[in-house]
């Protein structure tokens, strides 16, 4: 956090909307994106955002200066997320946990893109499969880069309960991917036949 954040943090605190609008610009991308991929929908992450912020706003003197002031936050959009999510019952998350060395490639490959659109059909698919609180610890860690410690905050989840829900979750992608991309070739295999060599 920067000297900067630190003033901004306390002259909201005094009533200053103008210092809190400062906080608002700073972090509306991290709070907006968080959103965006755990309810999966542009027009209920701006909703969720919004939310967010005025909940924060709201709650801007029981923050303790100790804390990270975006591990706060996004641990408020988070919640509120994950609340909305319970509501409605509905698990629909747009979520690419490919990360960006796997494509590094920008060369033009339409056989490539499509390659790369499907394999992120099937993870976004797999992710809807997960519980909220497990694809809030992923968006967290593989998104934000927050440690265990940071997510347990954020989540109100013990450091062991973030390891096993981490770890639950991985297991869990990478054992469904596994499945979906051998049902994948096996349909290729039938539609196109066996090679013959």
């Amino acid at each position: 956090m920067s000297d900067l954040e630190v003033v901004w943090i306390q002259q909201a605190r005094n009533g200053d909307d103008e210092a809190f609008a400062q906080l608002v610009e700073t972090y509306q991308g991290p709070v907006y994106n968080l959103c965006y991929r755990m309810l999966g929908e542009s027009q209920e992450a701006e909703d969720a955002a919004q939310e967010s912020f005025w909940r924060a706003y709201q709650a801007l003197n029981r923050y303790d200066p100790n804390r990270k002031f975006s591990t706060w936050l996004l641990s408020i959009a988070a919640h509120y997320c994950i609340d909305q999510q319970r509501k409605r019952h509905i698990i629909s998350v747009q979520m690419d946990i490919v990360f960006e060395e796997t494509y590094a490639d920008n060369s033009p490959d339409p056989e490539r893109a499509v390659a790369t659109s499907e394999e992120d059909q099937m993870l976004h698919s797999l992710m809807n499969s997960l519980n909220s609180q497990d694809r809030a610890a992923l968006i967290l860690r593989y998104w934000y880069g927050f440690s265990d410690a940071e997510i347990g905050e954020a989540l109100s989840l013990t450091v062991s309960a973030v390891k096993s829900r981490l770890y639950r979750a991985r297991k869990h992608l990478a054992k469904n991917l596994q499945a979906t991309r051998q049902e994948s070739l096996a349909a290729e295999r039938e539609h196109y036949g066996s090679p013959a060599y």
